[in-house]
C-alpha cells in the first residue's frame, strides 16, 4: 500500500504537511472507530463494562497480553500507564535514594523526564547528573564512552533514552545496561518514541525497567503507555497513586499489576484499542512501511544538508535513526520559523533551540509523501531567506 494509500486511512487534515508524528503520534481511522466503539460501549452500561467481577479485568488482561507480545514481554510484567511520563514517575518516585547518591541520566533527555529526576534528587538529598553527548556523534563507543564517563561508586540509578527526544538519537544501550548490570546499578529507559518505531525484545534488551508510549509510533489513542520491569525489580515499585489495587481484595496474582493498573475510575478505552492498533500495523505490513520512511527520511536529510550546508549529528545509517531525525540550521528565530511554516504553509513540524543552536526534527510517518518533502523543501529556504533578508 502507498502512502498515499496509507494517508487515507489517517484522521488528519488533507490540507496539512503533518511532520511532526513524534510529538503525539496520529491515530488510523480504524483504531480511532473501536477506540469510540469502546467508549459508547463503557458510557452504554459503566457498571457493566468497568465492574470488577464481570469482563474488564479479562479484556484488560487480554490487551496486555497483546501488547507484550508485541514488544517481547510476558503479560505480568507490564501495566499499561496513561504516558511514558507517568510511567517515569512511577520509578523515580519508587526507587531508594539516599543523600549522597547520583542518578545518571544525559542531556539530551526529555525535559519532562528530567524534571522528574530533578524533583527526586532534591527531595532525597541525592544528585542528578547529566552526562553531555558531543554532536556529533561518531560512534557507539563515542557515546557509551561519554555517559559512562559519568558514572562513580555513588551512582545507583541510569536512566536513558531509547531514542531522545530533541536529537532524535538512537542511543547504543546494549553494552552500557550491561556494564551497569554488572555494576550493581539500576537502569531506566525512557522509550516513549520506541513502540512502533523500533522491534523490541524487552527480555532481551536488559534493563530494569522500560517504559514506552503506544499512541505515538503504534499509532494509538492517546493516553496509552506501558511500564514494563523485570519480575525480580518489580518488588521495588510503589503505586504513584494509591488506590483499591493496594493490598487488593481481589488480587490478581501480581501485586505489581493489581497497584499500578488499578489506581481509581479512568476511561481504559485507550488501552483497550491496543491490540487494534497493533492489528492495523501487522495487516499493513509495517516492518516494509518503516523502510519506506526511511528511505524518505535520508532524502529529507541529504537535501536539507545540501541545503543548509551544516554537519549531521550523527553518521547516516540506521543504526542512529529510524523514522526521526533531527537536523541544525542555519542562525534563525526558530519561534519565528515554526510559526511561519506552519501558518504560510501549513507545516508542523518543531524547529526548536537546543544548547543554544536550532534545529529542525522531522518525523515520517507511513501517510508521508515525497509531496510533503517537497512542500517542505520549497517552504524552509524562503523562510530562512526572508529571516536573513530582514536582520
Amino acid at each position: 500500500m502507498s502512502s498515499d494509500d496509507l494517508r487515507a486511512l489517517f484522521l488528519l487534515r488533507d490540507d496539512l504537511v503533518f511532520l511532526n508524528h513524534g510529538s503525539f503520534g496520529a491515530c488510523p481511522r480504524a483504531v480511532h472507530d473501536r477506540y469510540q466503539e469502546l467508549q459508547r460501549e463503557l458510557e452504554a452500561n459503566p457498571m457493566a463494562f468497568l465492574g470488577e467481577d464481570r469482563e474488564f479485568p479479562a479484556r484488560l488482561h487480554a490487551a496486555r497480553q497483546a501488547l507484550a507480545a508485541f514488544v517481547g514481554a510476558r503479560g505480568d510484567d507490564l501495566v499499561f500507564v496513561p504516558n511514558a511520563t507517568y510511567g517515569i514517575n512511577v520509578v523515580a518516585r519508587s526507587l531508594p535514594l539516599r543523600r549522597g547518591d547520583e542518578v545518571v541520566i544525559t542531556d539530551h533527555a526529555y525535559g519532562a523526564v528530567d524534571r522528574a529526576w530533578d524533583y527526586v534528587c532534591r527531595r532525597r538529598g541525592a544528585r542528578l547528573v547529566r552526562a553531555a553527548i558531543d554532536l556529533p556523534v561518531e560512534s557507539a563507543s563515542q557515546v557509551a564512552r561519554e555517559i559512562w564517563r559519568q558514572v562513580t561508586e555513588r551512582t545507583r540509578i541510569l536512566c536513558l533514552d531509547h531514542i531522545t527526544s530533541p536529537t532524535a538519537l538512537i542511543l547504543p544501550l546494549g553494552d552500557l545496561l550491561q556494564r551497569a548490570r554488572r555494576a550493581g546499578i539500576l537502569t531506566v529507559v525512557d522509550g516513549a518514541h520506541g513502540p512502533g518505531q523500533l522491534p523490541l525484545d524487552l527480555t532481551e534488551l536488559g534493563a530494569d525497567f522500560y517504559v514506552g508510549n503506544c499512541h505515538k509510533w503504534l499509532c494509538a489513542p492517546k493516553g496509552a503507555g506501558f511500564l514494563w520491569a523485570r519480575a525480580d525489580v518489580q518488588p521495588l515499585l510503589q503505586p504513584l497513586v494509591v488506590s483499591w489495587g493496594w493490598r487488593s481484595e481481589r488480587p490478581s496474582g501480581s501485586r505489581f499489576i493489581d497497584e499500578q493498573e488499578w489506581t481509581g475510575t479512568r476511561d481504559p478505552a485507550a488501552y483497550l484499542a491496543v491490540p487494534v492498533a497493533i492489528a492495523f500495523q501487522a495487516e499493513h505490513d509495517w516492518p516494509r512501511v518503516r523502510r519506506r520512511c526511511h528511505a524518505l527520511l535520508r532524502e529529507a536529510r541529504e537535501e536539507i544538508t545540501r541545503l543548509t550546508g551544516l554537519t549531521p549529528i550523527c553518521p547516516d545509517d540506521g543504526l542512529w535513526y529510524s523514522q526521526m531525525h533531527t537536523l541544525p540550521l542555519p542562525a534563525c528565530d526558530h519561534v519565528r520559523l515554526q510559526r511561519d511554516l506552519r501558518e504560510r504553509y501549513r507545516i508542523e513540524i518543531p524547529v526548536v533551540a537546543w544548547r543554544g543552536h536550532p534545529y529542525l526534527r522531522i518525523s515520517i510517518q507511513g501517510y508521508n509523501t515525497r509531496r510533503d518533502l517537497e512542500v517542505l523543501l520549497t517552504a524552509l529556504p524562503a523562510m530562512l531567506k526572508a529571516q536573513h533578508a530582514a536582520a
